[in-house]
């Protein structure tokens, strides 16, 4: 009772006409599985009937009594136990016995005229639910393959995660080096133009001193020199310039 609620709760709104015919193999391939087993159980294969004799006697009964009755066992038997029941008159003939052997005549008539009929329909109607039940099952296999695949995907994206992660870590460690060795040119820079201030002061400094010195010493040596010796010097540098000439004029 719990299996056919179970089935009837997972067959598609589709197939719930088929629902009673189902096997426990719909279950099987309908139901997820929680578990580390496949998630697909395999379906049994379908067995085929076995033969009839007269329609309604399966073989097996005769291959059953063949060891022990021989061929005609069965069909002695069959007869016996008909005629024992009417000497006996456990079974009387009336004429609902009448009645009962013309619907069985009927019957057998309808087997043997819309028997093949009935069968291709109904073997078309088993083929159905066959393919349907198979296009479950496929669907469920395919949809499990994509999933096993897409997670096969996300695990090697994770691997390469690892990479990335060293990458940028890479990627960081050279913008620290770079803002680093910019802070040290910074440093550098810095110190190099106050030091080439206290350097340009010292010169100036020096060359201030220097032009004082000049200055002090010149003004020293003006005002060492009289006004007498300053025409001294201004007629003999008159002196020096005439005889230059004359030397210059006696050459050409």
């Amino acid at each position: 009772m719990l299996s056919r609620l179970a089935l009837r709760a997972l067959v598609p709104a589709g197939l719930k006409s088929f629902a009673p015919s189902l096997s426990m193999g719909m279950v099987q391939v309908s139901r997820p599985f929680h578990t580390n087993q496949q998630l697909l159980a395999p379906l049994p294969p379908l067995q085929e009937g076995g033969k009839l004799r007269h329609g309604i006697i399966p073989e097996e009964f005769f291959q059953f009594l063949y060891p022990k009755t021989g061929v005609t066992g069965p069909y002695m038997l069959g007869t016996g136990l008909t005629l024992y029941l009417l000497s006996k008159e456990l079974y009387v003939i009336n004429h609902e016995t009448i009645y009962g052997l013309c619907f069985l005549s009927i019957i057998i008539y309808s087997i043997k005229k819309f028997g093949p009929q009935v069968a291709a329909f109904a073997d078309k109607l088993h083929e159905d639910k066959l393919a349907q039940l198979t296009a479950v099952k496929e669907g469920s296999i395919a949809n499990y393959g994509k999933a096993i695949e897409d997670e096969k995907k996300e695990q090697w994206r994770l691997e390469g995660q690892q990479y990335l992660f060293d990458a940028k870590r890479n990627n960081v460690a050279m913008v620290l080096e770079a803002n680093y060795r910019e802070r040290m040119l910074t440093v550098y820079t810095e110190v190099k133009k106050r030091l080439d201030y206290h350097v340009a002061l010292q010169h100036l400094k020096q060359r201030m001193e220097q032009d004082h010195m000049i200055d002090w010493v010149l003004q020293s040596v003006r005002k060492s020199i009289t006004p007498q010796q300053e025409k001294e010097n201004i007629a003999k540098c008159i002196m020096d310039l005439k005889a230059l000439s004359k030397s210059t004029r006696a050459t050409v």
